[in-house]
């Protein structure tokens, strides 16, 4: 898993190979995957828009193309990751109303799309002073969700701590599964973890 902590700030970024011409839109996500790369290693402040460049293996005028500045760029990876973990989340919950491995199934597929953005979304962001706001209320909206699955599962006088504790227990189960986890066992992965979800509403219920 990528950690700006494991990588000294005066090492050399490696580009990635350059890309030929894409489709508008498959330019941009592009370039949101190659930003979320350089950002997890980086940090917000010592990441220039040509190491982004890089590695999307595009020039820096491109990325201008698409994102004014290097602020609407982080936001917009964060905002991707978000959209898609909401993607995911609604269309499982629509085949499985009861919620029952939506949320750890959910998590660990955009995890496995953007593992870099996942990482800046619920690890790195909440650490940048420009954005640990706009990070809090992204997270805000998935206790939402959480929230709403526990209405009638968990006791009134606990229901805000246990919808925070799940959403915070699936989201660091899931970055500890992409540092440790073997991605050949990511459906042993879904079942434990909701296994284990399960198992805490059952007793927050009682």
């Amino acid at each position: 898993m990528l950690s700006r902590v494991d990588l000294a700030p005066t090492e050399p970024f490696e580009p990635v190979a350059p890309t030929g011409p894409l489709p508008r839109a498959e330019r941009h996500a592009a370039i949101i995957r190659g930003a979320a790369v350089a950002f997890a290693r980086r940090g917000y402040a010592a990441t220039s828009m040509e190491q982004i460049a890089a590695a999307s293996g595009i020039t820096k005028l491109i990325v201008y193309r698409h994102f004014a500045s290097k602020e609407e760029l982080y936001r917009a990876v964060l905002q991707r990751v978000f959209d898609r973990l909401a993607e995911e989340f609604l269309t499982g919950y629509s085949r499985r109303p009861e919620g029952g491995g939506v949320g750890a199934r959910s998590m660990l597929r955009v995890a496995r799309e953007n593992p870099a953005g996942f990482e800046l979304l619920w690890r790195h962001a909440a650490r940048e002073p420009q954005f640990a706001e706009y990070a809090s209320e992204l997270r805000d909206h998935a206790v939402d969700a959480s929230r709403a699955l526990l209405e009638q599962r968990v006791d009134p006088t606990l229901r805000e701590w246990a919808a925070q504790t799940v959403v915070g227990y699936l989201v660091e189960a899931t970055l500890n599964w992409l540092a440790f986890g073997d991605p050949a066992r990511d459906q042993e992965f879904i079942e434990l973890a909701t296994a284990a979800v399960r198992v805490a509403i059952g007793t927050w219920s009682s």
